[in-house]
């Protein structure tokens, strides 16, 4: 029987309401009931790993029609491993050698409009697997002539990666890049972590894609593997050398497992409604409130869900828009919205991990909020002396 009770302030835990979005800093997402019961399940029991992952592997390829899968740390873990896979084959010498890459294939063209940061840059989980990421075309403009010349006898990989965080112009297509990367023989690894996709990219023409179970699936902290059977086998076996310090444990395979089969039926059309409804809701109140301009936006890689955009004009607001995601977060409970472009003077609000009624709640906080705003009780500071201070919170941990 799960508990509905809240286990935070117990532990000295602030009651943070999260709409910002499945973001692994806020703990991703609200872990689906049937993994929490399965995990809870399979926790007093010993299990052969390597059964498990066999049984997991056949659970990703329904899901995700690809020949096999496995189940790793995360989603970066899973670029990783997955351009490993890709250097070594299955030669366990290669494996344990890793990442000295002499002698071995190594190098793995990305666009430079991919090169993203999502807590860490993308291209580190190149760079720990021992290869070398080979930069494609500009920021805001990439051909499939560029990558074809960025492909030689030394290429083992090359990544694609969809996620809000790139550039979302001037790209090469997947089914454009995949295309080129086949010719020559290469194979592409799609870095898909926050997609609701599970089969489209490899229909599309990837050799690979990698998710993360612990994002839209609503499983446990985990990595998932999808694709050619050659590659995920040689992906896989890096577990005998660096995917070691990447390995899951059996609650992680189980509950990535049971997380897929819940996504299979889950009712998408009701969940859809529930965050409508919270949209509309929020719409309706902060439009009213001086200084806000509020408006229904879609996802922009094209995921099945919409958030709602807040511009803050800081003059009629008393505050610009990372002031007013500060003071939210600082309240009471603390609202943590998705704030990676305050600097365009406006942050989101994600409905997607809301509980019941704390749609309500965070209207209610704006709200409460903005009042304090206009009358002179929220902080303005300028967009550098925020950074500077995020900067120092995080080198004073565990101060």
């Amino acid at each position: 029987m799960l508990s509905n009770s809240d286990p935070r302030p117990a532990e000295g835990l602030r009651t943070i309401i999260n709409v910002s979005g499945t973001m692994t800093g806020l703990g991703a997402s609200i872990v689906v009931p049937q993994a929490v019961e399965a995990v809870a399940a399979f926790l007093p029991h010993f299990v052969e790993i390597g059964d498990l992952h066999r049984k997991a592997s056949a659970e990703i390829a329904a899901a995700c029609g690809s020949e096999a899968g496995f189940v790793t740390a995360c989603a970066a873990a899973g670029i990783t491993l997955s351009i490993a896979g890709a250097m070594t084959g299955t030669d366990l010498c290669a494996i344990e050698r890793l990442p000295d890459a002499t002698g071995l294939k190594h190098e793995v063209p990305i666009q430079v409009g991919h090169m993203c940061h999502y807590g860490a840059p993308v291209e580190q989980s190149i760079r720990l697997a021992g290869a070398r990421p080979v930069p494609v075309g500009t920021s805001t403009k990439s051909e499939p002539y560029q990558l074809a010349g960025a492909i030689n006898e030394r290429t083992a990989a090359a990544i694609y990666v969809v996620s809000h965080h790139v550039v979302d112009y001037g790209q090469i297509p997947l089914e454009s890049f995949a295309e080129v990367c086949r010719a020559k023989g290469v194979p592409v690894i799609v870095d898909a972590a926050s997609e609701y996709d599970l089969k489209g990219f490899l229909a599309k023409g990837a050799d690979v894609v990698v998710y993360s179970a612990h994002k839209f699936l609503g499983g446990p902290t985990a990595g998932i593997v999808a694709g050619r059977k050659d590659l995920v086998r040689a992906a896989y076996l890096q577990n005998n050398g660096i995917g070691r310090g990447m390995k899951v444990g059996k609650e992680s395979v189980i509950g990535t497992m049971v997380a897929l089969r819940a996504w299979a039926a889950r009712d998408h059309a009701a969940v859809r409604r529930r965050e409508v409804g919270a949209l509309m809701l929020w719409r309706e109140r902060l439009s009213r409130v001086p200084g806000l301009v509020a408006t229904i936006v879609p996802d922009p890689t094209d995921n099945p869900l919409d958030r709602l955009e807040v511009r803050v004009d800081p003059a009629a607001a008393g505050c610009a828009a990372w002031d007013l995601a500060d003071a939210l977060a600082a309240g009471d409970p603390p609202v943590i919205v998705r704030d990676h472009e305050v600097e365009r003077g406006l942050f989101f609000l994600d409905p997607c991990n809301l509980h019941p009624g704390q749609e309500a709640v965070v209207a209610n906080r704006i709200e409460e909020t903005c009042r304090r705003a206009a009358d002179g009780g929220v902080a303005r500071t300028t967009l550098a002396e925020r950074k500077a201070r995020r900067l120092a919170g995080l080198l004073a941990w565990p101060d």
